[in-house]
């Protein structure tokens, strides 16, 4: 194992184990949690270090406080679901370090976690300050990660608190390092991957380096509007589409780069037209060469679909980041879904290894209703998207033995 975990770390017991997750969930205007999906993926670490008898200390982010503590911000308002989810008493500071934090941890019971106040109330947390990674520390025995969502961030709480203490990887952590590097270092192949999105400028760096690892890329969303403009389809512009004039350029040289890397592109080969950007507009399916004047381009055809189910049948391994059209509007989920379903009856039959990150992309495939039929779903955005972009990230990389 390359990566430091829990086992690494030795006896724990009666020993304090400050753990960094991530539960920056989503919350209505009552402070009530929409979804426990965070919560619920980083218990299982902190069961693991309760059965290996630590007293455990959670720290996490919430919102943004821009280094100011607020209400609207406390995490205070996450200690009811997460005392559900572990059905365990959680003690709530309204700080992370100070005094009342040691105090907090010299009164604590061994069948009790301690939650404290959000780390960004705090600005030297985002700054990355090695003396406020000191201070949050201090009270702990053992630093340990599970909050792979800011591995992108080398924040105090990510980075330098890793540095000051015996440090490891939590469970959560260590499955989405395991799941990416599965699905994109050292996959079965073909390895194919979809990247969908509204622009080519936001995913340059993505599309750069996956058409140097991947056997297939499917090139999809607004940004395939860029590519096939770059093909000579002059039926799109930019009244009717999300095509970028000043990416043409950069579309071409990213084929010409895949075509010298043996990695097939595949882009749309028919489009979904719509009267307008509304859903269940009056829409038809068009071939490239007779997009309408007008309206807007809202999803791909039932060929491309064809097309992408046809070459996925023939892959080991897929990595999916972001959608094929605009999904949130029906019917412009249709390719989405039925690109989505195909992709987890492979991964059912045990045929193909499916690897889906990124907030949309989820939200994509909990509308196509095939969330749990995935190999692995990420919880990360823009850690997800940085790995896939080839980058090394500062809160794994801190964890390396």
């Amino acid at each position: 194992m390359e990566y430091k975990t829990i086992e690494d770390l030795g006896d724990l017991s009666g020993k304090v184990v400050m753990l960094r997750a991530d539960l920056n969930v989503p919350m209505n205007d009552q402070f009530k949690v929409t979804n426990t999906a965070r919560i619920d993926r980083t218990v299982p670490t902190i069961k693991l270090l309760q059965q290996k008898g630590a007293k455990v200390v959670v720290i996490s982010h919430f919102g943004r406080p821009e280094g100011k503590g607020d209400m609207k911000n406390s995490l205070c308002h996450i200690v009811p679901d997460l005392q559900k989810a572990l059905g365990c008493k959680v003690v709530f500071v309204d700080d992370c370090i100070g005094q009342k934090v040691q105090d907090a941890v010299c009164n604590m019971k061994t069948d009790e976690v301690l939650l404290l106040e959000n780390l960004r109330f705090y600005d030297e947390e985002k700054k990355g300050d090695e003396a406020f990674a000191k201070e949050l520390v201090k009270v702990a025995d053992f630093y340990v990660s599970d909050a792979f969502s800011t591995a992108h961030r080398a924040h105090a709480s990510m980075v330098a608190a890793a540095k000051q203490i015996p440090s490891a990887m939590g469970l959560l952590m260590l499955q989405e390092v395991e799941a990416l590097t599965k699905g994109l270092n050292s996959p079965a192949r073909p390895l194919m991957a979809i990247v969908g999105g509204s622009k080519v400028s936001t995913k340059l760096d993505l599309l750069n380096n996956l058409v140097k690892k991947v056997d297939k890329l499917v090139i999809s969303g607004g940004m395939a509007h860029t590519f096939l403009k770059a093909k000579g389809f002059d039926g799109i512009n930019e009244t009717n589409s999300l095509v970028q004039p000043d990416m043409i350029d950069t579309a071409i040289e990213i084929m010409k780069t895949a075509q010298g890397a043996d990695c097939e592109i595949l882009l749309p080969i028919d489009l979904v037209w719509a009267a307008e950007f509304a859903a269940n507009a009056e829409h038809k399916t068009v071939d490239l060469d007779h997009i309408p004047e007008g309206g807007h381009l809202l999803d791909v055809g039932n060929q491309t679909v064809d097309l992408v189910n046809k070459k996925m049948q023939s892959c080991q391994t897929l990595v999916w980041n972001g959608p094929l059209g605009a999904f949130e509007l029906k019917p412009f989920d249709a390719a989405t879904n039925a690109v989505a379903m195909e992709a987890a009856k492979l991964t059912k039959a045990g045929r193909l290894t499916t690897v889906a990150g990124g907030g949309d992309t989820v939200s994509a495939l909990e509308s196509a209703g095939v969330i749990n039929d995935f190999t692995y779903i990420s919880t990360a955005g823009g850690a997800f998207l940085e790995w896939m972009e080839g980058k090394e990230l500062p809160g794994v990389a801190v964890l390396k033995k």
